[in-house]
C-alpha cells in the first residue's frame, strides 16, 4: 500500500470525478481517497486526487483557482449550456473575432454568475441536477465567482467555432461563462469540450493517466507517482520543531510560541518534525502564546 500524498490524474472524458475515485481505488487497492474538486463527465484533464491522511485536507486547500481550455460552438443553445444537452434554440450568427474579443472584459474579475440548472448545486436540500431531470426548472440566486483571465486561442468566425482559455477560482461554471457570452452576441452558445489544465496548483505535465498508474501498481512503484501532501501548502510559512517539541506536538501539547524562536509573520504554518517529516498545519494564537494543531495531515 502506497503512502499519503496527492496523485495528479488526467481525467478522460466520459468519468466522472466519482469514477476516477473507483477506478483508482480498485488499482491502488486502498480506500481512502478523496478528489479536490467535481469535473463533469464531458471534461478531461487535470483533478488532484488526495490519498490518505491527505484526504483531510479536501476542505482547506488554500489555492483553489483553476484554468481550463474550452471549446464553443456560436448559435446553440441548450439544456445544459454543452453539446450533451438537448437543444433549446438555434440562430443564425454574424459575429467577427473583433467582435467576440469586445464582450470578452465583461465576464472578467468579479462577476455575478446564475449556476446552471444541470448543476450540483443545492437549493432547499436539493441537487438541482435532480431538479433538471425531473423536468423543473426553479430561479437560482446569482452568485459571485472570480474569472481571472479569458483569452481567445482560437475563432472561425465562418463556423462560430473557437477556443477560449479561462483562468478562475473555486465554483465558476465554464459552461456558463460560454452560454452567457453566447446571450450577450444575441446569437447563443454552448461549450462542446472542456479540458481542465491547471487545479491547486498542478497542471498537465504532473497528471497520469490510469494506464500509468496501473503500470505502476504492477510494478509496485506507484509511490514513485505520489506528490508529498505539504505541496499543497508551499504558500504558507514553515516551522521546524526540534526534538522535544516534535514529540510535544505529536502528543497534543500546546507549544510556546514564544519559545520556538523567530517566527514567521502569519497566523498559520507548516510543521515539519525534527526529522523534516510533515506533521500537518498549525495555528500561532499570539495573545495566549501558543500553537495550536490545526489539521494533521
Amino acid at each position: 500500500m502506497i503512502g499519503s500524498g496527492i496523485l495528479v490524474m488526467n481525467k478522460p472524458q466520459g468519468f466522472t470525478s466519482f469514477d476516477v475515485i473507483g477506478k483508482l481505488r480498485g488499482i491502488l487497492k486502498m480506500r481512502k481517497l478523496g478528489h479536490t474538486g467535481t469535473l463533469d463527465p464531458m471534461a478531461t484533464g487535470v483533478l488532484p486526487v488526495l490519498i490518505g491522511t491527505a484526504a483531510r485536507a479536501c476542505d482547506i486547500l488554500p489555492d483553489e483557482n483553476k484554468a481550463y481550455r474550452a471549446a464553443f460552438q456560436l448559435g446553440t443553445v441548450t439544456d445544459t449550456q454543452d453539446s450533451s444537452g438537448n437543444v433549446l434554440e438555434t440562430h443564425p450568427f454574424d459575429v467577427s473575432e473583433s467582435e467576440l474579443l469586445a464582450v470578452l472584459p465583461q465576464f472578467i474579475g468579479e462577476i455575478q454568475q446564475i449556476p446552471p440548472m444541470y448543476s450540483a448545486v443545492q437549493i432547499n436540500g436539493k441537487r438541482l441536477y435532480e431538479l433538471a431531470r425531473a423536468g423543473k426548472e426553479i430561479e437560482r440566486p446569482a452568485r459571485q465567482v472570480t474569472v481571472q483571465s479569458l483569452t481567445l486561442e482560437a475563432f472561425d468566425s465562418q463556423s462560430g467555432r473557437g477556443t477560449l482559455l479561462i483562468a478562475c477560482g473555486k465554483g465558476t461554471y465554464v459552461r456558463t461563462i460560454l452560454h452567457d457570452i453566447g446571450g450577450v452576441l444575441g446569437c447563443g452558445c454552448m461549450m462542446t469540450a472542456l479540458e481542465r489544465t491547471a487545479a491547486c496548483g498542478f497542471t498537465l505535465n504532473d497528471a497520469h493517466t490510469f494506464e500509468e498508474v496501473q503500470q505502476a501498481a504492477d510494478a509496485g512503484s506507484a509511490e514513485s507517482l505520489v506528490i508529498p501532501t505539504d505541496r499543497l501548502f508551499l504558500s504558507l510559512p514553515s516551522v521546524t520543531l526540534n526534538e522535544t517539541q516534535t514529540r510535544l506536538y505529536r502528543n497534543g501539547v500546546l507549544l510556546s510560541v514564544s519559545r520556538l524562536g523567530h517566527l514567521p509573520d502569519g497566523t498559520r504554518f507548516r510543521i515539519y518534525s525534527a526529522e523534516q517529516r510533515f506533521l500537518g498545519l498549525a495555528d500561532a494564537d499570539r495573545e495566549h502564546n501558543c500553537l495550536r494543531i490545526y489539521k494533521n495531515l
